[in-house]
């Protein structure tokens, strides 16, 4: 891959979305499937022209520049344009910002062009399932193939996912922008799951160490804040970003020296990075008042990781409480897993199986990978090797993930 590919490659993964929320902007009279369409072209036309004449002084600009003119042939060729401000002109400066006296913009309470697509994929009269398929096509640019893995569905079924929701998006005129704070606060919500969503992408995806894939989490991380810093942000966008930052700051640990994937009690500790931590524990600050809730309890659980010095002097009671109240929260059997794991650590070998086993009868959980890598690792721990080798293997039949599988083969490894 050249120089030129590479520019394009990575403008591609950062400036995708925000292309497409500027020209749903721009003007009703172009829809979501013929945006992503002069989008794409745009970049095949960057490709080929910044191969002959060389990389231009701004190519964001370039970009924006163009994907503008070509929405603009393509509207008035189906003699659908209206001009929105009569009399408007000029290029669109810098990177595709629009007229500043363009009503919309001006009431808009959302600065960034990601964040605004990300409120509009969030429209009410989109199914649940919907907003968050079109977030992670258009606001995070991922694969279809991508999308059917993190939702658990196929690829087929994400593609007639897709093509009805542009569908209705296109014969009920869906509009991509809201005039007043008070139209998004109920889309809020919905934008928290999608947002922890594309982090959890980007965190779990790790593929080995030098593919982990920060620029997902990067990009989840700066919406989030860009939202906390809205007049539509509340306390859980808060202790939504102080998971995230908690999390992110564990990254550059969690994979060793050869890549081997590295669990909480062997990560490197010296390798986390504290300014991170620092500002999540402010933002963990900001989000307290406002009552329990699921990212708050998650982002608080987090924040006791990072505290502790050593693996074991983790306040594992502290965090038995938490997982209590996120239970009562959000009972839910993966919650449940976790909070076992915790009384495990914190001394009650009983209560732990006990609920681990309990688990286990369940028709998912028992055919869920991580159930029954807690109960290898614990009776491995336990010093009970024929047990821990039969449920060791059984989760190397039940993932596919190289990093999850290098993992348990080198505890059973250490078994022998």
């Amino acid at each position: 891959m050249d120089i030129v590919e590479m520019e394009v490659d990575k403008l591609y993964r950062d400036q995708f979305g925000k292309m497409l929320s500027s020209l749903l902007r721009f003007s009703d009279d172009i829809d979501l499937e013929a945006a992503e369409d002069v989008v794409q072209d745009t970049f095949s036309a960057a490709l080929v022209a910044w191969k002959m004449d060389g990389l231009p002084d701004n190519p964001a600009a370039w970009l924006y520049k163009v994907s503008r003119n070509r929405a603009l042939n393509k509207i008035k060729e189906a003699k659908k344009f209206v001009r929105k401000n009569a009399g408007g002109g000029g290029d669109w400066i810098g990177e595709g910002n629009v007229g500043p006296e363009d009503p919309v913009v001006q009431s808009m309470p959302l600065d960034d062009e990601q964040l605004v697509l990300l409120f509009a994929c969030a429209h009410p009269d989109l199914a649940p399932k919907v907003q968050v398929v079109i977030t992670l096509k258009y606001v995070v640019n991922l694969k279809v193939e991508a999308i059917a893995r993190i939702l658990g569905l196929t690829i087929d079924g994400i593609d007639k996912m897709l093509s009805r929701a542009r569908q209705k998006i296109r014969d009920e005129r869906i509009l991509f922008h809201e005039p007043s704070a008070a139209a998004l606060i109920p889309r809020v919500h919905s934008v928290h799951k999608v947002l922890y969503l594309i982090f959890n992408e980007g965190y779990k995806s790790s593929w080995g160490k030098e593919l982990i894939r920060e620029e997902l989490c990067e990009e989840a991380l700066i919406m989030t804040r860009a939202l906390s810093r809205s007049v539509v942000g509340d306390r859980e966008t808060h202790a939504l970003y102080a998971l995230m930052l908690f999390n992110a700051a564990r990254i550059k640990a969690r994979f060793g020296r050869d890549g081997e994937l590295l669990d909480l009690e062997e990560q490197d500790r010296t390798l986390w990075d504290q300014d991170l931590i620092r500002l999540a524990m402010v933002n963990l600050e900001f989000a307290h008042g406002g009552g329990a809730s699921t990212y708050y309890c998650e982002a608080a659980i987090a924040g006791l990781h990072c505290a502790a010095e050593t693996f074991w002097a983790t306040n594992w009671n502290a965090i038995i409480r938490i997982y209590k109240q996120l239970i009562g929260l959000q009972a839910n059997p993966f919650v449940e897993l976790n909070y076992a794991v915790a009384i495990y650590y914190s001394g009650d070998r009983e209560q732990a199986l006990g609920i681990l086993h309990e688990l286990e009868k369940q028709a998912f959980l028992g055919r869920y990978y991580l159930l029954h890598a807690s109960l290898g690792r614990i009776y491995a721990a336990e010093g009970n090797k024929e047990r821990a080798k039969e449920y060791l293997e059984t989760t190397l039949r039940l993932t596919n993930a190289p990093d999850e599988i290098a993992f348990v083969q080198r505890l059973i490894k250490k078994m022998e």
